[in-house]
């Protein structure tokens, strides 16, 4: 296993880098097309969040890996290399499953605990399937960060940690108040429809506002997010869907705006929002979940407009206590990564002893082939028992090393066992790497489709 991560977060960058580096959809594609053409890269995974952009690669090469990798962010992002390189950390192999279990536990998370972050590495493993850049390697480390995590909020109380990021930026723009008490009644704007978008609506229906309006540019999720909202049995919030166009309308109205779109451009400028408040007398909060920003930070100034953004929830949840449940959570990362280790060096060395048995296999069965042509008068039933007898003796003799170099290959620094075999019995290199090729593909096609 030779893991690299690349990346930067709101814990080593500025949100204005952050805002800058943030990657679209189609941008990440292009990414991951790319780190799997360079030379280093042997698969590929990239990890985007509001608050995070990661590149996961298996690579044979750290120092060539880690230029690579930190070269394609800056092309990719935008963001020069030279500017972007004191943001950018490094984690290699042990370190980097340790980080990403600690990001799916939300350990890294900008509000201790959130468990959106789940949904967002399985969006990320996903789209490496999907693309095919996620290969063995990625498909074990990324399905076992989703397991990961989910034991971390079902045997800990993480939770109680912290919120979902919506969840958090209401408490801000409520200032100490009680969150039901101060929405409920409140008309609500909430622009775009997507994962974050539909979070925030669901939290605010629950939150007791009185109408939720969806504003998308595809107006068919906006239906879909409203037919959601007000099915029988759901939160019964009145909702209704309009164009993006209508924002300017509906802002004279809302009470709050939640907004999380991947435009790159502001979806909210200065002037709507100081044209929204020109007519009104009630007070506007705003709540900016977007990177790069949906609304002009100038908002920050206007008179009875209060904003809450990425980068003033990363100052708030600074102070955010923390719950005496994570030191049980990382006591749990630190076993899972162990776990996951001791079984990528395991199955390391299982090639070579597939390659070893098959050799094994073939002496037998050329022997068995030498013995019929000098004892050609054996009936069948003499040669079935001393075929089985010659396997049976290899088998023995084979048994307790392989199962012996199994259990030494799992423990650390026990991948030179799987070269000590291939030298011991001059194994032919292109058979341990055939059946290696094997093994690949059927885990590909295995895990497929599977998040």
């Amino acid at each position: 296993m030779s893991l690299l991560v690349v990346g930067l977060s709101h814990r080593s960058a500025p949100v204005s880098v952050l805002e800058r580096a943030s990657l679209a959809a189609d941008t990440q594609v292009k990414l991951l097309q790319d780190t799997l053409a360079a030379e280093p890269a042997a698969e590929g995974a990239v990890l985007a969040t509001c608050n995070r952009i990661e590149l996961y690669a298996d690579v044979d090469k750290f120092h060539a890996g880690v230029a690579e990798l930190s070269t394609l962010l800056a092309q990719h992002s935008g963001v020069g290399l030279e500017e972007l390189t004191p943001y950018l950390y490094v984690h290699y192999e042990d370190r980097a499953v340790h980080h990403l279990f600690s990001v799916a536990c939300g350990l890294d998370s900008m509000v201790v605990g959130e468990g959106q972050i789940l949904g967002q590495i399985k969006d990320a493993l996903a789209l490496g399937q999907d693309l095919h850049t996620a290969g063995r390697l990625l498909n074990d480390l990324f399905q076992q960060a989703l397991r990961v995590g989910k034991r971390a909020h079902s045997e800990t109380g993480i939770d109680r940690a912290g919120q979902s990021l919506v969840t958090f930026g209401l408490e801000q723009l409520a200032d100490g108040t009680d969150v039901g008490a101060w929405a409920a009644g409140k008309r609500a704007l909430v622009i775009g429809a997507g994962s974050m978008s539909s979070l925030a609506a669901a939290t605010l229906a629950r939150a007791g506002v009185s109408e939720i309006v969806i504003a998308n540019r595809t107006a068919a999720r906006a239906e879909r997010l409203v037919q959601i909202l007000t099915e029988p049995g759901g939160t019964g919030v009145a909702a209704r869907a309009v164009e993006i166009v209508a924002v300017g309308d509906e802002l004279t109205r809302a009470d709050v705006v939640v907004s999380c779109t991947g435009a790159t451009g502001l979806v909210l400028t200065g002037a709507a929002v100081e044209t929204a408040m020109a007519g009104r007398t009630a007070p506007l909060a705003l709540l900016d979940l977007a990177m790069p920003r949906d609304i002009d930070a100038a908002a920050h100034r206007m008179p009875g407009v209060r904003l809450v953004d990425i980068e003033s929830l990363a100052e708030a949840s600074a102070d955010a206590p923390m719950a005496a449940d994570v030191d049980q959570v990382r006591s749990i990362v630190a076993d899972e990564v162990a776990a996951f280790g001791a079984a990528q060096r395991a199955a390391h060395i299982t090639p070579t002893v597939v390659a070893l048995r098959t050799m094994a296999a073939d002496v037998v069965a050329g022997e068995v082939a030498r013995l019929e042509g000098r004892l050609p008068d054996l009936d069948d039933r003499q040669r079935a028992e001393i075929t089985q007898t010659v396997r049976r003796v290899v088998d023995k003799l084979l048994h307790a090393p392989t199962v012996r170099v199994k259990q030494l290959a799992g423990e650390p620094g026990g991948a030179g066992y799987a070269d000590a075999l291939r030298t011991l019995f001059d194994l032919d290199p292109e058979t341990v790497a055939s059946v290696s090729r094997a093994d690949l593909n059927d885990a590909d096609v295995k895990n497929r489709g599977r998040v």
